[in-house]
């Protein structure tokens, strides 16, 4: 995404979600493809449910791994801090009471780069003060996030799971591009809901992993994305699936878009 990693950083406002969205397609088509699929997690979750929104010609479905399923009242219940409506089944209770807890307790670093992300510089400065701001993201086993925890004590792998020269690697990619700030500005950028149903009107698959900072009810789901082409709760995995997980998330993807194949 613009500002992270490789790509270009900006260099005027205006590249928010719905902006990052159009360039995607600009970008498929300028590729050369005329039909394809997006997926996202994180930001890039966002990114796809506006490309859905947007529906562009030749975008035939997304898949995301951080969905946008909130109900309109309980999204209000949250912000307000109010307790959760009533009528709740105990997989929407439980949602709802991991979304409260996140954002009650875990998201004081994303409402300080949505206020001032040009401030931290220091993060631009330091490598380690650039460590330790990545490494305090956190998900549903705590903060900082579980996998990555246990990967800083962790030189090998057998099983696939994260190392701490896969975790240094990815600070690295931030350190090198010099990407720390400008990646935070996408925080001041965005205006809109985070857990909030955003009116997708194309086919969805979704996968939930059990580590991440909610797992969105299939209820919700359904609802939020009334074209929901696939819906599957992951064995393992967390808010940094692609990463964390990539064999795992790589059949959720082949499953997802499957039988959305077959019927093309």
């Amino acid at each position: 995404m613009p500002g992270y990693g490789f790509s270009g950083k900006p260099t005027t406002t205006g590249w928010g979600v719905e902006r990052m969205a159009r360039a995607w397609d600009v970008l498929m088509k300028g590729l050369g493809y005329t039909r394809y699929v997006a997926q996202g997690g994180d930001w890039g979750a966002f990114v796809v449910d506006q490309m859905g929104v947007q529906a562009p010609a030749g975008l035939l479905a997304i898949h995301t791994n951080y969905p946008g399923t909130v109900p309109a009242d309980v999204d209000k219940a949250l912000l307000a801090g109010e307790p959760p409506p009533s009528g709740l089944s105990a997989e929407e209770r439980r949602a709802y009471e991991q979304l409260d807890r996140t954002l009650k307790h875990r998201v004081a670093y994303a409402t300080y780069m949505a206020a001032r992300p040009q401030t931290l510089y220091g993060i631009a400065d330091s490598p380690v003060g650039l460590a330790a701001w990545l490494l305090d993201h956190d998900d549903a086993d705590g903060q900082p996030a579980a996998a990555i925890a246990a990967a800083l004590n962790r030189t090998t792998s057998a099983t696939g799971e994260l190392t701490r020269d896969e975790v240094l690697d990815n600070i690295t990619l931030y350190w090198l591009t010099n990407t720390g700030v400008s990646a935070s500005r996408l925080y001041w950028e965005y205006k809109g809901g985070f857990f909030n149903a955003k009116g997708v009107s194309i086919p969805v698959a979704v996968s939930v992993f059990p580590g991440e900072a909610y797992q969105a009810p299939r209820s919700w789901t359904e609802r939020a994305y009334p074209k929901l082409i696939y819906y599957n709760r992951a064995e393992k995995g967390g808010y940094f699936a692609a990463w964390e997980q990539p064999t795992i998330f790589a059949q959720e993807l082949r499953a997802a878009f499957k039988s959305f194949r077959a019927s093309k």
